[in-house]
């Protein structure tokens, strides 16, 4: 098994003890042994419970191989049964106590486990929210995580004190202690059991789906909600939808985050807008979304038609990023009634493309998300410049041009870390890089081993000594911020997000903005500290999350790419930047097929040219490309002024505008008010 896909070397070796454990107690029990079982044992039940709290891959998949939970336990106690036989204790009282004592105890598992499941499944509403009042519909607390968490890990886990006393017995030649250790499994075993039952009462359950759904339509007819971000796909796409949050938390309105995956919304960023996620299609159909003016999608997926069928609002396609990739002018965007692009560039890609979207239904509104973004000022920031390594990921298919970490990703990093006058890299890699391709994800790993090969070098380096010297003291206050504000940042978590399952989370989730409003400044300043902490001549590899993309942005002087959105947000610093041409098209080709590199230096896949981008940087005469980048700017991102976020303001009041006035006319002609 590839340690990849167990998770760490601590547990590959945990499964392979495990592994060789089982031979172990079956070796010793016919030998029989008590000491070579007991240690055999003791290993298994230590590995067993370690690959479950860790939640290794290895414990999902041994049901598989027919080697899951119950019956790793059942096979370690039938062993023990048979280590009592071969002792000699067959027709002793013991034998049979051993016997009647597991029978029983599992006996226990069979309800605990049916009672675990009905909790669970009654304490499953058929919507789960953020921010949403939902004292209407009366949600009972949930069972204390204790008897819910690993429910049936922990039930059979308390056979530990039956194989204790009964090993114990043995070994002393005491039949009382393995008569106290076998009923102190049952009774533990059944006050579990006991504890679970008054969850089961009535007045410990949810309310009925109807009950629920009828308290968010009360909830949704007070807060009248306006404009919906609708989002659907998989846990690893949620930041599709977390780069909308904070612009949608500066709409002039009252919006409202709609989501179809249970799985996204433990993956959502903080905030104050109400989000309300709705799996079941018929339920989403059956919400009361009249109030609805304007729905915006930042992806194209199936489940948009479930939105799409409501004629009362006007249904925008605003996308996850501006670029040049064909996903950038899907001939799915022609459903909506609009679709709104950062600039120019992105009304050109769809009318060159002529997929069916028309002209007059695309709207410029510019990039509301760009704007922490800071504008280079000519020169670099720190001694030595910084040059980021930002590739996008291997994509669905082979097409070489999808990234540039598998022909050009180790010689891009190997020229940088081998300039001729210092040059600090920031590597950061796309989250999704690796996931499908296994080449990608060992060209990412052997790009990660170069640069902190490096960083470690530099940090033994005398030339840098004075340096961190000089800095010692900073480093040492920002980090101690660090630890301040991460301190402070775990105390309002503690005070928002409760600690419960869904349903109560649902219940008591609710918008606190001045907490919020903290919690944002207090996230700046974490970020602004942890570059402090850093000195500017180390090379980092980039892959914790708090470090966001657009502070790498602002800390780095230059760029290197592929075709993504991260190109066409860059450009928004004005700062010099290069691009792979990863699939070998030439420079003429690959300028004409990709609007975002017009103004960068282009790379081959040996990257020979980077001596071109980092004398950009460090001589301002030498920046032939600098009036370029600007002119290009405007084009792809739209003006400054006015700025995006009034531009996109502007542009959900004039489609709400259109939207209020269709549902007027409907209203004429046929004497009543049309609803969603």
């Amino acid at each position: 098994m590839r340690l990849a896909r167990v998770g760490s070397g601590s547990e590959l070796a945990a499964a392979l003890l495990m592994a060789l454990g089982f031979p172990c107690i079956m070796l010793a029990a016919l030998l029989p042994s008590l000491w070579f079982f007991v240690g055999a044992a003791a290993v298994t039940y230590l590995a067993d419970q370690y690959l479950h709290r860790r939640g290794s891959y290895l414990i999902n998949r041994l049901s598989a191989i027919r080697a899951g939970l119950s019956i790793r336990f059942l096979v370690r106690q039938l062993l023990l049964i048979l280590l009592l036989a071969r002792m000699g204790y067959g027709e002793d009282t013991l034998f049979y106590a051993t016997i009647a004592c597991l029978l029983a105890f599992y006996a226990l598992q069979a309800p605990q486990s049916a009672i675990v499941t009905l909790i669970k499944h009654r304490r499953r509403l058929p919507v789960v929210t953020r921010n949403v009042d939902l004292e209407r519909v009366r949600i009972p607390d949930a069972p204390r995580p204790l008897l819910m968490n690993r429910a049936a890990e922990k039930a059979l886990h308390l056979d530990v004190f039956a194989m204790a006393g009964v090993l114990a017995a043995v070994g002393v030649g005491e039949a009382r202690i393995a008569y106290a250790g076998l009923a102190v499994t049952l009774v533990l075993a059944a006050c579990y059991l006991l504890a679970l039952l008054p969850y089961l009462r009535p007045k410990r359950q949810v309310p009925s789906d109807g009950k629920v759904l009828s308290g968010v339509n009360a909830w949704l007819r007070e807060y009248q909600p306006n404009v919906v971000l609708y989002f659907s796909g998989s846990k690893e796409s949620a930041y599709q939808v977390n780069m909308w949050l904070e612009t949608m938390a500066r709409i002039e309105g009252r919006p409202l985050i709609l989501l179809r995956e249970r799985v996204i919304v433990p993956q959502l960023a903080s905030g104050s807008v109400p989000v309300l996620c709705v799996p079941g299609g018929v339920h989403l159909m059956n919400l009361d979304l009249s109030s609805v003016r304007v729905a915006l999608y930042p992806a194209n997926v199936g489940k948009n038609i479930h939105l799409l069928r409501v004629p009362t609002m006007k249904h925008v396609f605003i996308g996850h990023g501006d670029s040049d990739k064909l996903a950038s002018v899907n001939p799915y965007s022609k459903v909506y009634d609009e679709v709104w692009t950062a600039g120019r560039a992105g009304r050109d890609r769809y009318a060159l493309a002529d997929v069916g979207v028309r002209d007059e239904d695309i709207v410029e509104v510019g990039r509301p998300q760009l704007a922490p973004i800071e504008s280079w000022s000519g020169a670099p920031r720190n001694p030595i410049p910084t040059v980021l390594y930002a590739p996008t990921w291997e994509g669905w298919d082979d097409n070489p041009g999808n990234t540039s970490l598998l022909l050009a990703g180790e010689n891009i990093v190997k020229r940088l870390l081998g300039a001729d006058q210092p040059v600090r890299v920031l590597y950061k890699p796309h989250p999704f890089t690796g996931t499908r391709s296994p080449k990608a994800k060992a060209a990412h790993q052997r790009i990660t081993a170069l640069i902190r090969k490096a960083a470690a070098e530099r940090a033994t380096d005398p030339r840098w000594a004075e340096q961190a010297a000089a800095l010692q003291s900073v480093r040492a206050d920002a980090q101690a911020e660090m630890a301040r504000i991460e301190a402070r940042l775990g105390e309002l978590s503690s005070g928002g997000r409760v600690a419960g399952d869904e349903s109560e989370q649902s219940r008591d989730s609710l918008a606190d903005p001045a907490r919020e409003a903290e919690i944002a400044r207090l996230k700046d300043e974490w970020n602004a500290a942890s570059w402090r902490a850093l000195g500017w001549w180390e090379h980092q590899v980039v892959t914790d999350a708090r470090m966001r993309l657009y502070d790498c942005f602002n800390e780095s002087d230059a760029m290197v790419s592929d075709i993504s959105s991260v190109v066409s947000d860059f450009i928004a610093s004005g700062k010099p930047y290069a691009v792979t041409d990863s699939a070998g098209l030439g420079e003429d080709e690959f300028r004409r097929q990709n609007t975002a590199v017009r103004a960068a230096v282009i790379l081959s896949n040996e990257a020979t040219e980077l001596d071109g981008l980092l004398a950009a940087v460090r001589e301002p005469a030498a920046d032939d490309l600098a009036a370029d980048r600007r002119e290009l700017k405007e084009y792809l991102l739209g003006p400054d002024e006015p700025t995006s976020i009034v531009q996109f303001n502007m542009a959900v009041d004039a489609l709400a505008a259109k939207s209020e006035a269709r549902a007027a006319r409907l209203a004429r002609d046929t004497g009543a008010p049309m609803r969603g």
